[in-house]
């Protein structure tokens, strides 16, 4: 006879109700999409390549605007830290 075992979930979640708030989550998820094109995945419509750069003004090849953007978080991260 074997016993079922009850396992709980915990959620948590964040509300994004600021609009830099929301435009830093749109943002990380492009650097998201940025790094899944560079591996080789495609959609329709415009690439996350280019919406980033003309939403930013970065300049350079995939990888480098890539690298920015981790630079740019990063550096955040570290500010919001302290």
């Amino acid at each position: 006879m074997t016993v079922p075992l009850k396992f709980e979930r915990i959620i948590t979640m964040t509300v994004l109700d600021t609009p830099e708030q929301i435009a830093e989550f749109r943002l990380r998820t492009l650097h998201k999409m940025l790094k899944l094109e560079m591996l080789g995945m495609t959609r329709r419509g415009q690439s996350a390549y280019s919406i980033i750069k003309q939403e930013t003004d970065l300049k350079g090849s995939k990888q480098k605007v890539y690298d920015q953007l981790s630079e740019y978080f990063e550096l955040k991260r570290e500010l919001d830290n302290s």
